[in-house]
């Protein structure tokens, strides 16, 4: 529900992005018209390598590309095919996807923020206050390893989310989607006037030029850099994660708190 939510805070397509969009649904045989709204992809899980990353004789779009500039939606991430699981790894890294076959190699664009899902055991049960787990211990912990360390690595946020005690239906509304949505607006024209694009895509060169830090937040990555043995990877994603964090406080540099809560994301689920 909550990932269904997230087209309508991000901020519309440009011109140039709108006919990215349509040019790869052209390519792939999807009958799209262009349109300001960033495309939402949500392939069942059953979908095969072909479908996922592109395929055929002739190398069409998969689901990868068809959310190019929008969100890939992947409700029970464990259920997909295995290969179809690592094979998010070069377009989580490399924002793009390429297809060889014997006399023809293609690269298509795959810049799409990946929304993914799972429950914590194969009955969905493990750990919950109230209901009662039925899976076996090497059950549990072959279920929740389909999903591979590299893989884990390359999503940014992490988040567990618990049965809340309070009742729900009670309590007062939240914010809109339009209300964060200017949030996120604003943030994202923070970063592309600082830097000419977003934090996500921020090279090591650039990660050193715009992610300025305190020296308490300096102090404490190196602190948690011992603590965790964190990977290279993990530790410059979290310094992007922290970057924007700091944009939607609308501060300079990256503070204690931005970075505390950029690591938490991350290092609750592993």
């Amino acid at each position: 529900m909550l990932a269904k939510r997230l087209p309508g805070i991000l901020p519309d397509l440009t011109e140039s992005e709108s006919l990215e969009v349509a040019s790869i649904a052209t390519f792939a045989g999807v009958s799209q018209s262009l349109t300001c709204m960033r495309p939402f992809r949500t392939p069942h899980h059953s979908a095969s390598l072909a479908a996922m990353i592109g395929g055929g004789l002739k190398p069409r779009p998969g689901e990868v590309s068809l959310a190019h500039r929008g969100v890939l939606l992947m409700d029970e991430l464990p259920e997909f095919e295995r290969r179809v699981r690592e094979a998010l790894r070069e377009p989580l890294e490399n924002y793009e996807i390429a297809l060889a076959r014997a006399n023809i190699k293609v690269v298509y664009p795959a810049d799409f923020q990946l929304i993914a899902t799972m429950n914590p055991c194969p009955c969905g049960w493990h750990g919950h206050p109230k209901r009662a787990c039925h899976c076996r211990a090497e059950q549990i912990l072959t279920y929740q390893s389909r999903v591979s360390g590299p893989l884990v690595d390359r999503i940014d946020l992490q988040v567990h989310v618990t049965q809340e005690k309070e009742k729900w239906l009670d309590l007062p509304a939240g914010e809109g989607s339009a209300v964060v949505r200017k949030r996120v607006c604003l943030a994202w024209a923070r970063q592309k006037n600082r830097q000419g694009g977003l934090n996500a895509r921020l090279d090591d060169a650039a990660l050193e030029a715009h992610c300025a830090m305190t020296s308490g937040a300096k102090t404490l990555l190196e602190q948690l850099m011992d603590r965790y043995d964190l990977t290279a990877r993990s530790i410059q994603r979290v310094r992007r994660v922290s970057r924007t964090i700091a944009d939607l406080d609308e501060q300079q540099s990256i503070d204690i708190q931005h970075l505390a809560e950029a690591f938490q994301y991350r290092f609750k689920a592993s």
